[in-house]
Order: C-alpha cells, then structure tokens, then sequence
C-alpha cells in the first residue's frame, strides 16, 4: 500500500466517539486547545475510582504532566474529598493543593504560575452512562456549561416510589 493510499489522521487527545467508547472510573478527558480566555469553559474532565485524593490524584498529574509540562498547584473543593493534605510529590515533583469548600464539582490544575485548566471531577458513584454523558459534554468545544449543570443534566431521575 502506498502511503498515498493510507488514511492520514492528525492523532487526537479525545476519541472521535466518545459517547461509544467505554469510560471508567480513573478516566480523564481532555480537550486542551489553545485559546485566549478560559472563561466559562472546561478544559476536560476527570472521573476519579474513588474520593481519596492521595490515591487519585497522582495519576492525574502524572498524565496532565504529560501533555502540559510540570503541574506546580491543584485547586480543590475540600468538601468533595477525603482529608486532603497540603501538598503531593508526584514523580519526584512537589504539588501544591488548594482546597475551598466551593461545591464547584472542578478540579483547577495550575502550569507555571497562573496557567489555569479546569477539569469536570464526575463523583465516583457516577453510573457510566451518566459519566460518559457529563464527561463528553465538558469537552465539547462549544460547552459553556458549568461544571455543576452538567452532573446536574446528566444524573438520571431517581424512580419515584411506587407504593404510596
């Protein structure tokens, strides 16, 4: 086959269908593209295992850091969380964490000093539909969408009782 005749594709930080492609719990979606303001938009999304973030967290920043060069801060909402410490080494690297008990349902991953990405955190108990839905439309490169409408649109209704 000649190279002319092999499909040439960009290679891409998202899968071109991503409301096929399975998403579990530890996944983290990113979008990434370079624009002159942030505001009101996502920068990807982040479905953690579970809520102890010394155990999820290094693994974010270890592929964040990846992509984005060294990570120097992590802002968090300290009600979503069990015990947070003020600090990680991740791949020999000191992170600093913020906490703020804001409810915002994002994680605000740092680079350098104020190079900001904000990432969708999708609760751990998520189905994985609902994860999926939530996380795919963080990406979206039209999203304006805060992070808390999202879940909020996404989570299915609870079945109303029945019996009375």
């Amino acid at each position: 086959m000649a190279d002319s005749d092999t499909p040439h594709r960009p290679p891409r930080l998202l899968p071109d269908a991503i409301h096929q492609e399975t998403v579990g719990p530890g996944t983290a979606l990113l979008r990434l593209e370079t624009t002159r303001s942030r505001e009101g938009r996502l920068d990807g999304a982040w479905w953690p295992r579970t809520r102890d973030i010394e155990t999820e967290l290094p693994t974010l920043i270890s592929v964040l850091t990846r992509h984005l060069g060294p990570i120097t801060r992590v802002g968090v909402d300290a009600s979503a969380w069990n015990g947070l410490p003020t600090r990680l080494v991740v791949d020999g690297r000191v992170v600093h964490l913020d906490s703020d008990p804001v409810g915002d349902d994002t994680v605000l991953v740092t680079r350098g000093d104020n190079d900001h990405f904000a990432l969708l955190v999708v609760p751990p108990d998520t189905t994985e539909d609902a994860a999926r839905q939530a996380m795919a439309r963080a990406v979206s490169a039209d999203n304006i969408t805060e992070a808390a409408q999202i879940l909020v649109a996404t989570t299915p209704e609870p079945e109303a009782d029945r019996d009375g």
